[in-house]
Order: C-alpha cells, then structure tokens, then sequence
C-alpha cells in the first residue's frame, strides 16, 4: 500500500480504483435509502455532535427521502466505562489516542501503555487503572456498538474525526471494513484538511475518500454522483473530496464550502436523544447543545500588508476559507427551536470566534426569548463591556477569552493584536459580571524571552483578584503560522510530534503529516524560562479558590460608592479585609478608569485637578494593586458591588 515508485504505483492505483468502482456499484442501490454518520470517542460525552447533526439536517434538505443516522457511538462507551473516567480520558489528547490506539496496533500496546501512564500524571484516578482492563472495556462495548448496526443497509458511511479521535476513528473504520469490505467510508473533520488529506488515504486502505474542509457541499455532491449510478469510481472532480487519483502534490485540496450559512437548517440531534433514552434512568442528565453563529475565525481573516493572518500559533481554521456568519434572526430561532425542541437549556457556541458586527443585537434578542438559558462561547479580549454585559444578561455562564498571555511584548510576538491591560480589563468585566472565565496562559512560546517572563510575573501582581487562568504548553499546529515559518521564531526542524511514533508503525508516520507536530528548538531553555510563571500561577489558583470557598461568592476586590466617597474592601486570606476610602475627585478618577484610560486622557478629564497631584495619586494606586499601569495608561482593578450582594464595603 504504501510504495510509491513507477509501476508498482500504478498497479496498486489501478487495483483501488477498481476496487472502488466495484463498492460503488454495490452501493448505488442502497444510497437510495441510508447513509450512516459516526462520532466516534472522546468527544465531550455530555453533548450531541454538532458535526453530525448539521450533516444530517442539510441532507435531509438535500435528500428528503433518504434515512440518514447519525451514529454517537462515544455516548455509549462513555456509559460502558463510566463517565467520570471518560471525561478524564478525554480532557487530554494523547491519554484519549493512547487507547484506541493499543486497540489498534496491539503489537505496541507495551509502550503505548507508558505512554498513557506518564500522560496521566497529574489525574490520580487514571494512574490507579488497570490500562489492559480499560482498553478491553473499550473494546467490548465498541464491538458491541459496531455488531449492532446493519452495516449492509448502508450505501456510504461517513466519520467525523476531531480533535481525540483519529485513533478511535481508525479503529472503528477498520471494524466496520472487516465486516463489509465493500462499504464506501469518507472521512471528513478538522483532523484532516489541507496537506493531511492525502496521506490519510496511503496508509489506510479503509478509507475511501476524504473531505477537505467542510462538509455539505462535498458530501451532498458525492452521494448525488453515487446516487446517479456513476460507476467510473472517479470521483477526483468533485470540489472538496480527496480520492487516491486526486494529485495534492502541486497544489492544495480544493475547497467546496458554503457561501451562505443561511441555507442551513438547525443541526438534528434526535439520535443522540434517542440513545441518550436508553441510559439507565439514574445515569441519564440534560446535554448541553452546540449551536454555531460562524464559520472561521475574522481575526484571521483580517490581514494588513505587512501583517501575518491570525494567532501565530493557531491552526483551527484550516477547513474554512474566510469568515461568515449567520444572521441575528436565523441564529436567535435555532437557539429557540433547539431548546424547546430537546428540552434543556445549556448552549455551547462552537464558533472559534463570535462575530462582532451582530452580536450585541442577537444576545439582546436571546434575552427576549424569556428562557433562562446558560451559553458558553469563545471571545475576544477586545470584546466591548456593553456586548459582554448583553451576552451576561442573556445567560453566558462561561466564555472563553483569547487571553494567551499577560505580557503585550508576548501578545505581539503571538500576533494577537491585545495588549496585556486590555485582557485585564475583560478578566476584571468578568468577574463583575459573574461570568466564568475558563482562559489559557500560553508557556513555551519559541522565541519567548526573559523580558517576556518578567512583564508577566509583574501582571500577575494584580490579576489576583480575579478567576486564575489555565497554564497550557504550547504545541505546534501543522500549517500554523509558526509552522508556515518556522525560522520567525526560531525553529530549527519539524517534524510529527513523536508520541505518534508511539501509536503509529513507522511507515503510516511516514507518511501522514498530522496535525500536533514537534520541532527542535529553545524548548529547553522554554521549559526552565516559564517555572516561576507556573509557580505563581498555582499559587493564584490555591488563593482564589480558598476564598471562594463557603457560602461566600464576593469579588475579592469590591467598592462601594457612596457618591462623594468610594470605599474599596480587598478581602485577603487569614487576614482581615483591607479597605481604602477615596473621596472627592479621588473618588471620580478611580470611577473614570473603570475602563482603561491614558495618562493625557485623565488629565484633560480633570483640568483643574493637575497633572502634578493625578500622578502621584494613580502611583499611590499601583503601588497597592488598585490600580494596574501599561505604559501611560491606568485601569482601576476593583469592581462594583451590586445591590444584589451583602457584605458590601
């Protein structure tokens, strides 16, 4: 399968096409009726695949007579080996691959094992099981999923595989070939888009075709043309689908998207309720339904002359060309339909950015539709206080902010286009708001410096009121900016990260380019350049939660106003409350730099005032961590106590 010279080539060519033709034949009749979509482990357990129910939806619109279902097998296994151990497993990439992988390739079980246990360092509940026992679970429940599906009423198969699920992708694909050879199985999903593709199709021979990008149009145009009775088994022509006579080499896989997300009909999870009905009633819970407003991300869509595209180390949006949104009317309806539809209230919008232009207008039409809903979405730190406070009155519960660092030197070398006050201010909004915010602090970034660590250790003096963000490692995205141009920042060579040479044969390493990729580089001086940032970073996290324990939900940093005077009270922990008085004009500054203000703008604010007593002041204020300052400009940290909460100053 995998040789690749002169004749050799081109007699395994020649055998796949027939062998394509041949399925193809066979399954024309059957495209009349079924076509199957699978999820397959670790996606999040506790909500249906938006992947699969848009698919389904647009098909049906597509092919009104045909049954399309859509398969969550992950559900069934997240029952089979308990859903706290699932969502364990799923929470990390490598400890998700590592057990399907030894499913897959049992001769590397020994080491895929280690691989699993030194993954699992830092979860005590993964270290104490028995990995053989665990993968044997596995196992059982996912023949006992595949053995209960009609596979030979099928005419096409189609698997979404994401993030954690290009081991267990591959080794249902497998199962399912072994039982009917002859099914025709495309695979589609952010796991494979771009110079993925191809080598997909050379070192699995289960896998038929492959989608680049997303998946409508495609995969409504391949079952047309199969439905036709095209025998021919060419299917190279058609945009967006990925065939072993498609040349990839010259030029990148086509894209074949949508120019209109209006055309969409809400997603259809009616088969994840279905099987989410055959719980046992005392494991049953109400799902959380994704939901997008967009598709790719306008940040990096946005592109100056001489300024690269997006976060330089972000590949999410490799199986989209551009941005688009849905409009308020179409996105404030799904939300309605969904939600009464499935009888639960949680939304998670998958988008990897919420646009700016409509969102204000459609959290303010969310709000009217009088349910008490709880969304989550992914943000901008340059998000205005009146949108968040919208999203807040809507019901956003959580968000996720692209914070990435508390350095604005960093920030740049990120291409994030934030600086390190403005990502306070959103964290301080946040907090106010009662909004969770479940942000990342990127380590390890190749080029970071020691002026980088040190302008983040000074930031984290006065985020301390505020919900601590996560520390995460940062890993190489194939086809990411810093991939595209690995000496920028740099890198020395790349290469697939090396936990697939764990997981994978040689010779499919060889030949796939996937998507989490390694390099050699200033990884180790990374590694002890960032220890005092994880050091304080655990030590913010120790605090606030300790704080926040009990009964007690207060701002750790408050002020009450009491019109000519502001009382500011900073709880601390085994220590009394700090509190400060400002009166008068103090007062008024503190108040005007709730949003972050430079020195000429407070000055002109407070002419009479001078700017010979405002400095001292605001260097009064910085010096107590009541206020943080960014080259000339100031952002009073604490925030408003509402009426709403006892125990004001």
């Amino acid at each position: 399968m995998l040789q690749t010279s002169g004749q050799g080539f081109i007699l395994q060519c020649r055998y796949e096409c027939e062998h394509v033709r041949d399925a193809m034949k066979r399954a024309a009749p059957l495209l009349q009726k079924r076509v199957a979509l699978v999820s397959t482990p670790w996606p999040l357990y506790s909500r249906p695949s938006i992947q699969l129910g848009t698919l389904k939806a647009y098909l049906k619109t597509q092919f009104p007579k045909l049954e399309v279902h859509a398969l969550h097998f992950y559900l069934k296994v997240a029952e089979g080996i308990g859903f706290r151990t699932y969502q364990a497993i799923s929470e990390r990439t490598w400890l998700a691959e590592c057990v399907f992988g030894a499913l897959l390739f049992p001769e590397r079980s020994k080491d895929i094992k280690k691989l699993f246990y030194r993954e699992a360092r830092g979860k005590p509940h993964l270290r104490k099981i028995d990995f053989q026992g665990l993968i044997s679970q596995v196992k059982a429940t996912s023949e006992r999923l595949i053995d209960g599906v009609k596979w030979q009423h099928f005419g096409l198969v189609g698997v979404s595989i994401c993030l954690c699920q290009l081991t267990s992708s591959l080794y249902y694909i497998k199962s399912i070939k072994q039982r009917i050879p002859r099914l025709p199985i495309v695979v589609g999903g952010s796991m494979f888009s771009g110079k993925a593709t191809a080598g997909l199709l050379q070192a699995f021979p289960e896998v038929d075709f492959v989608v680049n990008g997303e998946g409508e149009h495609p995969l409504s145009l391949l079952i047309r043309q199969m439905r036709n009775g095209d025998v021919t088994g060419d299917f190279s022509s058609i945009p967006g689908v990925v065939t072993r006579r498609s040349d990839t080499s010259k030029s990148p896989p086509a894209f074949c998207q949508m120019a209109d997300l209006g055309a969409l009909p809400p997603p259809d999870y009616d088969d994840y309720f279905g099987l989410l009905r055959t719980l046992d009633p005392k494991r049953r819970f109400f799902p959380t339904l994704p939901a997008e407003i967009s598709r790719g991300c306008w940040w990096r869509s946005t592109k100056g002359s001489s300024q690269q595209a997006g976060c330089a180390f972000c590949n999410l949006n490799l199986q989209w060309d551009g941005y688009r949104s849905k409009t308020v009317s179409q996105v404030v309806s799904e939300v309605d339909h969904l939600t009464s539809k499935y009888k639960t209230l949680s939304i998670s919008f998958t988008d990897n950015l919420v646009p700016l232009r409509h969102s204000k207008e459609i959290f303010l039409q969310l709000r009217r539709l009088e349910k008490g809903l709880r969304l989550f979405a992914e943000i901008r730190a340059t998000t205005p206080v009146k949108l968040l406070k919208a999203m807040g009155a809507a019901g956003m519960h959580k968000v996720q902010i692209g914070i990435e660092a508390l350095s604005t030197r960093l920030l740049k070398k990120l291409n994030k286009g934030t600086t390190a006050i403005q990502n306070l201010e959103i964290m301080k909004h946040c907090e106010e708001l009662g909004i969770a915010n479940i942000s990342n602090l990127i380590l390890h970034f190749p080029g970071s410096d020691w002026q980088d660590v040190n302008e983040t250790l000074r930031t984290l003096e006065f985020v301390q009121p505020f919900r601590p963000l996560r520390f995460v490692h940062f890993w190489l995205g194939l086809e990411s900016p810093v991939w595209l141009d690995p000496r920028a920042f740099g890198l020395k060579a790349i290469s697939n990260h090396p936990n697939y040479a764990v997981l994978f044969p040689p010779d499919i390493c060889r030949s796939i380019q996937f998507m989490i990729q390694s390099y050699r580089g200033d990884r180790g001086f990374q590694k002890k350049l960032w220890q005092p940032v994880k050091k304080k970073v655990r030590a913010w996290d120790r605090v606030y939660r300790q704080l926040h324990c009990g009964p007690s939900r207060l701002p750790i940093l408050s002020y009450g106003d009491g019109r000519d005077f502001l009382i500011i009270r900073e709880r601390r922990l085994k220590a009394e409350p700090l509190t400060h008085r400002l009166e008068g004009k103090s007062r008024s500054i503190y108040l005007f730099c709730q949003k972050h203000r430079s020195l000429k703008r407070i000055v002109a604010q407070f002419p009479k005032v001078g700017e010979d007593r405002i400095v001292p002041f605001l260097r009064m204020m910085e010096e107590k961590r009541l206020m943080f300052e960014e080259k000339g400009r100031y952002l009073s940290l604490a925030v408003p106590c509402t009426p709403r909460r006892s125990h004001c100053p």
